[in-house]
């Protein structure tokens, strides 16, 4: 355990014991702590003063802070024990690791070695989107949800096992105070994983525009006549996306517009097969307004991703 890996977990500490009534709901929990290497003469292997800003704050003596973070924190895996000195210093003595389990772990995370666990990683994810939603919507959003569940440490680095867009697709696809589920299906590439249906969708539209450019004719705007051919699915869920986009903004809840991209996903792909002329037919107007629908669902698609901070390939 490294001393970032300290600051989250007192972070975590002071958040919970909030929440569970044990410090006063006045306490500001703070972004990040301080934690030191032990001054010469001092007591184990690393200090925090945290329990003097948490309890300044609420008006809490320092100490009653500390002694109730303390047992909290001697819980936790690869902390040996945490003793109280001074008015409120916690200090932290670490259960010793093994170099060949240290350097296991480095292999295993290569570049990502001390990088933030996934749990952090979820929270910047949850908050990023909510923030360029809001933005899309005029608004100002300094914070995501209130509580973000962190990713299950049974599920390990996602980031490494999934790939940064596959797993920020399932961080964002459930509600904050969710703990998110990683499928297998994540690993799929076929139309059986939603998210990459959506990508494929986009890339279908992409796709349209190159062959129509082969067939002499370009999409434009018109009447598409029908609901036979899944005009009308794919026209609603386009109508319905700005409000989508204000209701995740309002609700700081970026899952609605992951649900919505699969219904938008979905309807593009059910109507691709009757954008192109097939055969001898020839490129009429009825082509070139479909074609103009399938590549203005590509454009949200396109959009919509962006706001999630997810790539959207032009090929897959």
């Amino acid at each position: 355990m490294t001393p970032a890996d300290l600051s989250r977990v007192v972070v975590r500490a002071v958040r919970c014991a909030v929440e569970d009534g044990e410090l006063p709901a006045t306490v500001v929990v703070p972004e990040r702590v301080v934690v030191e290497r032990t001054r010469p003469g001092g007591v184990g292997d690393y200090a925090s003063p945290v329990a003097f800003g948490v309890g300044k704050g609420a008006g809490v003596a320092p100490r009653g802070v500390a002694e109730v973070l303390a047992p909290r924190l001697a819980a936790l895996p690869g902390i040996e024990r945490v003793e109280i000195t001074g008015a409120g210093f916690l200090n932290f003595v670490l259960a010793a690791r093994p170099v060949g389990e240290l350097v296991r772990g480095i292999r295993a995370r290569g570049a990502r070695y001390g990088f933030a666990p996934d749990g952090e990683a979820r929270e910047r994810v949850v908050r990023d989107a909510v923030q360029r939603i809001a933005r899309s919507q005029g608004r100002r959003a300094d914070s995501g949800p209130a509580s973000i569940a962190p990713v299950a440490r049974r599920d390990g680095d996602v980031l490494c096992a999934y790939g940064p867009d596959a797993a920020a697709w399932a961080m964002l696809g459930a509600p904050g105070h969710e703990t998110p589920v990683f499928p297998a299906w994540l690993l799929v590439q076929d139309e059986s994983n939603e998210f990459f249906r959506v990508r494929y969708a986009h890339a279908r539209a992409r796709a349209l525009t190159r062959n129509a450019e082969q067939l002499g004719f370009r999409g434009e705007p018109g009447e598409v006549d029908g609901d036979g051919d899944g005009a009308g699915a794919l026209v609603g869920a386009l109508v319905d996306y700005p409000l989508v986009l204000e209701a995740a903004a309002h609700h700081r809840a970026p899952e609605r517009l992951v649900r919505h991209l699969v219904v938008l996903a979905d309807a593009l792909l059910d109507f691709q097969y009757r954008v192109l002329p097939k055969g001898d037919e020839k490129p009429s107007a009825a082509h070139r307004a479909r074609l103009a629908l399938a590549e203005a669902a590509g454009t949200v698609l396109a959009g919509g991703l962006a706001l999630l901070g997810i790539d959207a390939p032009d090929c897959l």
